[in-house]
């Protein structure tokens, strides 16, 4: 005979599981600036990977729990629509490596590091929120966790935008001027999907209080 708090302990688990995934889409981003920032016979790929196979394990791993446990600590289309949010950010970073390494002889010198370090704050504070969650639904520090986010996710826009515009202007090169709107949404992208991580968490907390 299985106690109350045998069940719910199972169901705790979860947390462990979410802030694991939130924690993972922060070391994507890390790794982004370490790429950046290195030259290019140092660039590797390898730990985009590696984040990404721990990302997909925990995405199944949770999957599975939420088929396996009898009770969970928050409700279960909750669950899985943030561990849907935060796997696709890992994803998409790992895609904005790819195509750098593959074209940085042709935008070496593009600017990207400061929109990627916005990127790895919007994760940060995605980190915070997740880890919010096992705190108990305070819906005043979430909410100002996720108005950060907002802030941050409209800044990085603003700041894209100014690419955009630049390269409309000044890019003569087809083949740069089609690698450079590429790689700008796909970083556009990336900041976008923890804006709709947070607000999965937001709306998690605020159903809950």
């Amino acid at each position: 005979m299985f106690s109350l708090q045998t069940i719910f302990g199972k169901g705790d688990k979860f947390y462990s599981l979410l802030e694991a995934s939130a924690e993972s889409a922060r070391l994507s981003s890390s790794e982004l600036i370490k790429l950046l920032n290195s030259p290019v016979t140092q660039q590797s790929l390898e730990q985009f990977k590696q984040v990404r196979r721990r990302e997909k394990d925990l995405f199944t791993q949770i999957s599975a729990e939420l088929v396996d446990t009898f009770v969970t600590v928050l409700d279960r289309e909750d669950i899985e629509a943030l561990n849907n949010a935060l796997y696709k950010i890992p994803k998409i970073v790992e895609k904005f490596a790819e195509h750098y390494t593959l074209a940085f002889n042709r935008i070496g010198d593009v600017d990207f590091l400061s929109r990627a370090i916005m990127l790895e704050q919007a994760c940060q504070v995605l980190e915070q929120m997740v880890g919010q969650l096992r705190k108990g639904m305070d819906l005043d520090a979430v909410k100002k966790l996720n108005d950060q986010l907002q802030v941050i996710e409209a800044e990085a826009d603003q700041q894209i935008l100014e690419l955009y515009r630049d390269i409309y202007a000044n890019e003569t090169d087809p083949i740069r001027y089609l690698v450079k709107m590429d790689m700008f949404q796909i970083l556009e992208k990336a900041i976008d999907r923890c804006r709709d991580a947070g607000n999965v968490v937001y709306h998690i907390v605020l159903k809950n209080s």
